[in-house]
């Protein structure tokens, strides 16, 4: 899906719970770049680009809902780390469904190398890619993805 082109194309990056702590929470597993850092870089790289980019950060799944219902007919993209809810959101999967906007799963950590509980997505299926174990890089991959998709990154 591309929204009409009579405005610059829009990326909505979506942070669910606990990513308001990167930088502090578990430095060992989730590294030190602080989430501030991590917009602050998709900013300027989406800007260097002609687009662009609205982040949010919520622990709770309801805003999350919101906030990708808002985003039908507006987004073009969404990159989206839905962190715990990775494991437990069919709510958020809906949503994300529902809207029919296409999305990057990204997780800082390999969940695949973490505790079992961690290795399901209920999101990977309906993406059309998913970055994970890369830390803060995989955000600037998923966004280097999406500007190519959207024929901005040359």
């Amino acid at each position: 899906m591309t929204v009409s082109s009579s405005r610059d194309p829009a990326i909505l990056v979506i942070h669910g719970p606990n990513l308001n702590l990167l930088g502090t929470r578990e430095p060992q597993i989730y590294g030190s770049t602080t989430l501030a850092e991590v917009n602050q870089e998709l900013h300027a790289l989406a800007a260097e680009h002609g687009a662009q980019i609205e982040a949010i950060q919520s622990n709770h799944e309801g805003v999350l809902v919101d906030r990708i219902q808002a985003a039908s007919g507006k987004v073009d993209y969404i990159i989206i780390n839905p962190a715990a809810f990775t494991h437990t959101s069919v709510a958020i999967r809906d949503a994300l469904a529902a809207v029919n906007i296409p999305f990057v799963e990204v997780h800082l950590s390999n969940i695949h190398q973490r505790e079992t509980f961690r290795h399901h997505s209920y999101f990977s299926d309906r993406a059309v890619g998913v970055i994970c174990g890369l830390g803060p890089e995989g955000y600037r991959a998923a966004l280097r993805f999406v500007l190519q998709k959207m024929s901005l990154w040359t």
